[in-house]
This record gives C-alpha cells, structure tokens and sequence, in this order.
C-alpha cells in the first residue's frame, strides 16, 4: 500500500498521478473502514479524498496553508498531515479533534466547526503574507458540503476580489451547493480563463467592435449590457467572475490529474481563482453513492459498528421472546420537539417552522413530511434566518426558529437588533443546549443563557423533561408580548409520560418539586434531573433532606421564590448545564443582590467552567466538569456538613 508510507504530506510530490489516484482511493478504503468502526462523520469525507491528495501533492504545508470548511471533510487531510493512525481516535475524549485544530496539528491553519469561514480566514492570512507578515505562502481554501450557502462565505469572496487577493477558492460542489456546469465548452473556458493571451483577446475583440461601422456606435451606446453579455460569453461562472474571481470549472472532482492541472494553474494565476469540482457525498460506498439526497444524509455520519467489509452490517438478530423483554427507551427530545411542532402547526395556522440546514437535526423533518409548506430551510444562513422570521413575525405569523445554541450564536445581532429591540413574537428552539459530546467546543451549547440573559423582552425558559418541552412549547406561542427562547438538551429525554393535552404555564414562575430543609437544590433545564439525583444521594449518604426547585425560567426570574428559598435554608445551590459566568447561577445572585439579601445567603453554583471543554461522550464530560448528581452531592455535603474555616483577622 502506498498510504503506509505517507507520514506527511510531502511524501505526496515524489509521485505519479497514476500513484496519486491510487492514494485517493486507498485513503478513501481507510476512512470507510475505520469510521465504519468507530463511527463519525462519512460521506462529506469519502468525496473529498481526491481534492486532499491533489492539494497537497502541489502546496507545501504547514508553509503554505489549506483550509477546510466545513471541518467534518477533512479526514482525507488528517490522513496524510502524520495523522493517519489517530484517526480512530477521532471524536473520542482526548483523541483527534472533530474539526481542523489549530492546537493539533501545525498542518491546520485554522480551528472551527462552524461553516463558512474558510474563505474568509483565507484572505487575512494572504493579506498578512503580501503585508511582509510570517512567511508567505500559497493559500488554498476548500468550500464544500453546502458551507457557501452560508452568507459570511460570500463576504468573503467579495473581500477577496476588492483586494484582488491572489487565493485559490476549491468549491467541492457534492450535490449540496452550486449546480454543475460540464463538457468540452466548459474545460475550453477553463483553460482561457487562466491564460493572459485570453482576457487581452477579450479586450481587443470589444475594442474592434467598436471601430466596426454601423455597429461601433450601437457597441458604445449599449457598452454595459453588450460587455455583460459577452463576459458570460467567455465566462461561465459569471457570477464569481463578476466578485473578482477566475472561475474553473465544473471539472471532475474524482480525477486527481484534472484536479492537479487546474488548481495548479490557479496557485500560479496571481489572483483570485475558485476551481469549482464536482464531486459524489459518500463515494465509492455504495448506499451512500446510489442513494440520492436520502442516502447522501443518511451517511452524511456513520454510527459505530455500522459498515463491515464496506458494506452496511447487518442488524443484529434477537429472539422475539428477548427483544418483547427489551424496555422501550425514552424518545429523544428532537424527536419530542418536532412532533409536538406539528401539532402546534395543525392547532394554530400562523405556527411555521425554519432550520438553517439542519432539518433532521432539529427534528424539522418530521414538519417538513407532515406539513411541508409550513417548513422552511434556509440553508447554512442563521443570520437570516433570524431576520427571515423577524418579517413573518411582522406579518403576524409564529414563526419557531429550531437552531442549535451553538449555531444561533451566529444570529446574536438580528436577535439584539431585529427581534428583541422590535419586540417581535418570534421563538427560538435551541437543541443542544449544554455538552453535546462528540463533536466538542464548537458544537457545545454552553453559552446561550450568559448571552441571551440581558437582552430586553426576551423571555427564556428551559425544561426538566419531555412532557415539560411540550407544556413550553405551547406557552411560547400562546405569549404575544414579545420573543421567547427555549434550551433543550441533545439525546434522551427523561422517559416520562407525555401529556394527552398542552398546557401553558406561568411566564416568570418556577416549580417546587420537592419540600426540605438546609438545602435548596434549584435547577434549570438538564440542571434539573442532576439536582433531583444530587438531593437522593445527599438523603441517602449523608441524611439530609432537600428542597428542589424546578426555576423554569431564566428570565423572567422567580425572584420571590429565591428570596423564600434562602430565608429557608442555609445553603442554595444552583444547578445548570451554561458556563457560570453570565449563566442561570448569576441571575439568582443579582436578584439577591438587587433585593440586599446578598449578605444572608449562602450560594453555590454549579454548571460549566470558565473554558473550552473538549469533545467526548457527554457523561465522560459531565464527570470531568463536575455535573454529575454524584459531584454535586459531594460538593454540598462539604459545604453544609464541614465547619467552614474561620476568617483570620489581619
């Protein structure tokens, strides 16, 4: 195998092209195999091997710079960067990073698992090389797998083309983004577009036109729309041409000698070129090849144990006596939201629902078969996905926003700007509030309270468990005084029952679950179930007897009930899956603290540390954050059970 000997990736520029096709297909076999096994991002990964091969059998790296967006391609890259025996590590606590890491590999220019970035990343770096900053170097940018849906990668290439900045954009264009464009015409404009000869050509053939009698005169009356016509004449990609870009393409993004000519030609072009490739989601697995849009996303990630022989593994056989003693297990909270949409659809007509690109993630799909013209995607676009619901909410629709946390991140200004300030009815559903596991920092939602928490008119609230998600559902299109956000976890819900009928719920009121004494146990969202099995550990291990308090809300605060809870016990402990800086923890202290009742109260915060966590299964990062019922007993059995130490004078 000629993959054994790649260790980096200047073992590439030794070879023949024939050899480099045949490191392609068996860096391909590599990740089947491999992420068949372990699991993990798939199909993205299996049509960029090429494009990695090609790429770096031409550039230089670390001194020259390639850039993957979106990250979840670039496996291919991983392998052939001194990576290939870690890759099944790849997603596990302490292995290889999800995404491109900067602190990984010196092979990664740039650390994100948002999309759209790359291009921009692309022209700073270039722009500091021609500024005489760091060693300069060949940029290559590689856009794919619906990443140039998004808008920001269009700032970029505006940017880049004012600048003229001499960067190489790849589109790997795998059926998710840009249509293709093919056959002889295409590949004669491709090798014009990049030879000088061609754009003075170009130049002298309207200049003649202009001298010609009885059409000169037309020409120059008529000059713009006859120079537009005739530039999507000699250009194709009309559009990239019109930012500043040489445009190449479409060519065939599984050819590794097509692919080394033209992004050869472009490294040297000295200018803005995008090399447009099309190429298979999923290629050379079958299923994945030959499945359409429904196979591209069903292997768009692979769960572990799930190819043998690079073939789909059977299910497991079970008896039907056993598989009848196999307890149903609880509905994922996606599954729950998306169900429960529906029915707010069919109960009330203004109700709709938007995804940015993330249907089945959200659990839109299931409003998307049921009830198709209230589902809207807008593609990798969370900015105006914000804005898209500000004018329907305008109109007097209900539209819900379902965007993970991490994601909505991104729309923070037309939240700010657009919906709050505007006090419009519009609801954000946020899956993957709190630690989401496998694909880590990125993808974490750890943020949302401490950012959405000052935001005027913004109601926030956050379930306990999946009958709750359903009462506040409905709670949030019932409120017509403005928006709402609610936090979710991703994976299981609690396995309780569901309700026959929605009920809404007090805006501002939080919920006592259980009485005690000593202790108050208040938690918000997944905070919770941690606080309810905190308060049976402190019963059984230690004797006490706490409160627990469901808080509900975020904003508005319960502020009354807090007050009580510390009049009532010695100690109040706050328990939430949100940094603590900013998060649900500080809203109780400043409700205190407003109310000079900060000097009475004893207050301990749990929920996530001032840093990034990194990625792995979600109890393994629970446990090593402290956000465990086990830890959260442990914590407030020292503070109430151990003399706390005198304060020494000084």
């Amino acid at each position: 195998m000629l993959l054994e000997k790649i260790d980096r990736p200047q073992d590439l520029h030794g070879l023949t092209e024939p050899e480099l096709a045949q490191v392609a297909q068996e860096v391909r076999e590599y990740i089947i195999d491999t992420i068949g096994e372990i699991g993990g991002h798939f199909g993205a990964n299996l049509g960029a091997c090429e494009i990695a091969v090609a790429i770096h059998s031409l550039v230089d790296s670390p001194r020259d710079k390639v850039l993957w967006d979106v990250g979840h391609q670039a496996y291919p890259h991983k392998v052939l960067t001194g990576r290939r025996e870690q890759l099944r590590t790849i997603r596990m606590y302490e292995g290889l990073a999800p995404f491109c890491s900067l602190f990984e590999s010196e092979h990664d220019p740039m650390g994100a698992g948002h999309a759209s970035t790359a291009i921009s990343y692309a022209v700073g770096l270039k722009e500091a090389m021609r500024s005489g900053v760091g060693q300069d170097g060949k940029v290559v940018a590689v856009v794919g797998d619906g990443a140039l849906t998004g808008g920001v990668a269009f700032e970029g290439l505006h940017n880049a083309g004012g600048l003229d900045e001499p960067i190489v954009v790849v589109l790997n264009d795998n059926g998710m983004s840009i249509s293709p464009n093919v056959g002889a015409l295409s590949r004669f404009f491709t090798r014009a577009r990049l030879n000088p000869r061609w754009h003075h050509a170009r130049e002298d053939f309207e200049s003649a036109l202009t001298k010609l009698p009885a059409v000169g005169s037309t020409f120059e009356r008529l000059g713009p729309i006859w120079k537009e016509a005739l530039k999507a004449y000699w250009a194709p990609g009309l559009f990239f041409e019109e930012l500043g870009f040489a445009y190449v393409g479409v060519i065939d993004g599984h050819d590794v000698a097509v692919l080394r000519e033209a992004i050869g030609e472009a490294l040297e072009a000295d200018r803005p070129v995008l090399v447009h490739a099309k190429t298979v989601k999923g290629k050379g697995f079958t299923p994945a090849e030959d499945g359409g849009l429904e196979g591209m996303e069903h292997w768009h990630a692979a769960k572990p144990a799930s190819i043998v022989g690079r073939a789909p593994a059977a299910p497991p056989a079970r008896p039907a006596s056993q598989a009848a003693q196999v307890p149903a297990r609880p509905p994922q909270y996606t599954k729950v939201f998306g169900e429960a949409l529906v029915e707010e659809c069919r109960r009330d007509p203004r109700v709709l629902g938007i995804t940015a690109a993330m249907n089945s993630g959200t659990g839109l799909d299931i409003l998307q078969k049921a009830l198709p013209d209230r589902y809207y995607d807008v593609g990798i676009a969370e900015q105006h996905a914000v804005l898209f619901a500000a004018g329907l909410a305008i109109q007097g629709a209900k539209p819900v926003a379902a965007i993970y946390s991490t994601f909505l991140q991104r729309g923070f200004d037309q939240i700010v700007h657009d919906v709050c300030l505007q006090k419009l009815n519009v609801v954000f559903a946020m899956d993957r509030a709190g630690l989401v596991g496998d694909d880590g920092p990125t993808h974490h939602g750890a943020f949302d309270i401490s950012w959405m928490r000052p935001l005027p008119h913004l109601v926030l609230m956050a379930p306990r468990d999946e009958a709750m998600l359903v009462h506040m559902l409905r709670t949030a299109l019932l409120y017509d005084d403005g928006p709402v956000a609610l936090r979710y976890p991703r994976g299981e819900a609690e396995g309780v029952a569901l309700p026959s009928a929605p009920a809404p719920i007090e805006i501002g009121r939080g919920e006592v679950l259980r009485e005690g004494t000593r202790v108050a146990l208040v938690g918000y969202g997944y905070g919770v179930p941690v606080a309810l099995g905190a308060a049976t550990r402190l019963e059984e291990e230690h004797g006490l007897d706490p409160t627990v308090v469901d808080a509900r809300f975020a904003k508005p605060l319960d502020a009354d009930l807090m007050a009580s809870l510390v009049g009532e016990h010695d100690v109040l402990v706050t328990v939430e899956e949100n940094v603590l800086s900013g998060g649900f923890g500080a809203a109780v202290v400043e409700a205190l603290v407003d109310r000079d009742m900060a000097g009475e109260a004893r207050v301990l915060r749990c929920g996530l540390p001032d840093r990034y966590v990194t990625h792995g299964k979600p109890a393994l990062l629970r446990e090593e954050v402290g956000l465990t019922p086990e830890a959260v007993a442990r914590r407030v059995a020292e503070a109430v059970l151990e003399p706390r130490p005198a304060l020494q004078g000084v």
